[in-house]
């Protein structure tokens, strides 16, 4: 075992990923640390306090956790693309009551200084952090407090960046991953790769140590990740379905519903690329979304939150990696678990 993970007491190989947006509940990151994995609460669109709140949560059961940070890397959009894209998509707005074509632009760092304050003057074991790297300064910080700091990385030459930045270890996600892409650069197309061959490229020019993440669906890709240099293994997607998930219903039926027969990268919900179930929204407004975050992200989301509220997975944003159809109802420390090897 890894002593980046065996110095904390963790057991498992396979750790829970992050995931933004109600995926990573409370209760999924404590049955994580139950079952002798680790979880972590997701910071993203949340505001400093509502995440010292879901922190205190899961302290409160006295679980092993990290907490995920989005770092600030903003892509504008132009007020003409974004009118443009508001006005397409006001067509689906309309059945709910929604107002967005007379929307501007709203950009944010997602409460950036006051989560790095709360970090620094409450520590947590580990901070990921995902779409930026965050000054030497932060990652310093961080480290005076006692935090082990991860990077998430999906190239060889962001790995060199990350290490430069002084951080512990990386998150290596390959293209297959759900949700978000943690890409520094959204703007151009992913490289296709295999996770064990992205891990093999890293792992041969970063000494950090490398947590793999991305497409795990089976036993065999863990160890697959494992052999190719990984300390361990990350998994997102199988967790929706699990009794502890906080994905909404309408998403995790998606997940097993025939009708969704594969994945897609797209920037149409949120500006930028990421992996969900293709429906009725990716098909038609892919071709049209601009690249611009978090403006976009700001734009869609009464949208989304609307057709989640109807039960309605076309207008939905439906993340998910590529092995999504192994996510099966029952207690996320069984999959974690049965992914680790473990009867």
């Amino acid at each position: 075992m890894s002593r980046l993970l065996s110095d904390l007491g963790v057991e498992l190989p396979v750790l829970a990923a992050p995931m933004a947006g109600g995926g990573s509940s409370s209760e999924l990151v404590v049955a994580a640390a139950r079952a002798g994995s680790m979880g972590f609460v997701a910071a993203g669109y949340k505001s400093a306090a509502l995440l010292a709140e879901q922190m205190r949560a899961v302290q409160e059961q006295d679980a092993l956790f990290g907490v995920n940070v989005f770092a600030p890397n903003p892509v504008p959009v132009t007020v003409d693309a974004y009118s443009r894209y508001a006005r397409a998509v006001q067509a689906e707005a309309d059945q709910y009551g929604l107002s967005l074509s007379d929307s501007v632009p709203k950009e944010d760092d997602d409460d950036w200084a006051a989560k790095i304050d709360l970090l620094v003057g409450s520590p947590v074991p580990w901070v990921s952090f995902t779409f930026g790297i965050p000054d030497a300064t932060v990652v310093q910080a961080l480290r005076r407090a006692g935090t082990t700091v991860l990077q998430s990385v999906t190239t060889v030459e962001e790995a060199r960046l990350a290490a430069r930045a002084g951080v512990d270890a990386l998150v290596v996600q390959a293209p297959a991953a759900g949700g978000h892409s943690a890409t520094l650069s959204p703007d151009r197309p992913l490289v296709p790769v295999s996770l064990p061959d992205l891990v093999v490229h890293v792992r041969g020019e970063v000494s950090l140590p490398l947590i793999a993440a991305g497409g795990i669906g089976t036993p065999a890709d863990v160890a697959a990740a494992l052999h190719a240099g990984a300390e361990a293994a990350m998994v997102g997607t199988l967790l929706l379905r699990t009794d502890e998930s906080g994905a909404s219903a309408p998403h995790q039926r998606a997940l097993a519903d025939p009708a969704f027969d594969t994945t897609v990268l797209t920037r149409a919900f949120t500006g930028r690329p990421a992996r969900g179930l293709r429906n009725r929204f990716t098909e038609r407004y892919e071709s049209s979304a601009p690249t611009g975050y978090p403006a976009v992200h700001h734009l869609t989301a009464p949208l989304r939150k609307a057709a989640a509220a109807a039960g309605d997975p076309e207008l939905m944003h439906l993340w998910a990696g590529t092995a999504y159809r192994r996510a099966v109802h029952e207690p996320a420390a069984r999959t974690l678990r049965r992914l680790a090897g473990e009867p």
